[in-house]
């Protein structure tokens, strides 16, 4: 699995630094814009190292601000997931914070928060929760009637099996959407970094940028794609076991 991801992600890398290259060459622009391939290959290497304990730093912080993501969209799809006006106002709540841009908002919470981990966890989770958020609400506020019908029926439904219920029936579609939302962690981390944090790796490619130096950031990039295939490679296989259990 995880070698099906880094091949697809090697690709994709590949094409993109043979791209700029081939601009590089086809206009005639100098090192300093775009760099040839042997400094982009001695960069590489020399900032190798160090790169990969920022990857590490930054991939762990996107670890836990997804796990906290996850937490807090299925607090919230639970509360809001009922038509009535309790529920409308926690998801228009959570609809209108996620409407302000996150370069607005980031600046206030390096402000009250310092440029440390706690700033960047927090920037991470805000990004990260949403399109779970969308995602639990419409599975839970969607009813399994050919389920539900006999347990109520009986008396015996209440909030928590209902819960249970629909979120067995749609296990898939919830594993699929943690996956996919692991990227967004993974960005927000890295957003954090790049305005106003002083470690991890996006302030590294705001320390390459400052130095217009492109071999650095590209790097980075390879890093990063490497880190988060990775992660998601390893979702994957945790969405495979829960998957199998709730079958079982």
């Amino acid at each position: 699995m995880f070698h099906k991801r880094l091949q697809q992600f090697v690709l994709v890398y590949a094409a993109g630094v043979l791209s700029l290259i081939l601009m590089k060459y086809l206009l005639h622009l100098s090192d300093y814009v775009i760099p040839g391939p042997l400094e982009i290959w001695h960069t590489a290497l020399s900032v190798f190292v160090r790169y990969l304990w920022n990857v590490a730093d930054t991939l762990w912080i996107a670890v836990v601000g997804h796990l906290i993501s996850i937490l807090l969209a299925f607090a919230i799809g639970v509360a809001g997931r009922r038509a009535s006006w309790i529920g409308s106002l926690i998801r228009a709540a959570a609809y209108n914070i996620q409407a302000y841009p996150m370069v607005a908002v980031a600046p206030i919470i390096f402000i009250l928060l310092g440029d440390g981990l706690l700033a960047r966890l927090l920037i991470a989770v805000m990004i990260c929760y949403f399109p779970l958020l969308l995602s639990v609400i419409s599975i839970l506020s969607e009813p399994v009637d050919s389920v539900e019908h006999f347990y109520e029926a009986t008396g015996r439904m209440n909030w928590r099996l209902q819960v249970r219920i629909r979120a067995y029936e749609n296990i898939h579609k919830l594993t699929t959407v943690i996956v996919g939302s692991a990227t967004m962690a993974m960005v927000g981390t890295i957003v954090a970094e790049f305005v106003a944090a002083d470690a991890g790796i996006g302030y590294s490619i705001r320390i390459a940028l400052y130095q217009s130096d492109l071999s650095k950031i590209l790097a980075a990039l390879f890093l990063i794609g490497i880190s988060t295939s990775l992660y998601l490679t390893a979702l994957e296989w945790a969405g495979d076991v829960v998957e199998r259990k709730f079958q079982a």
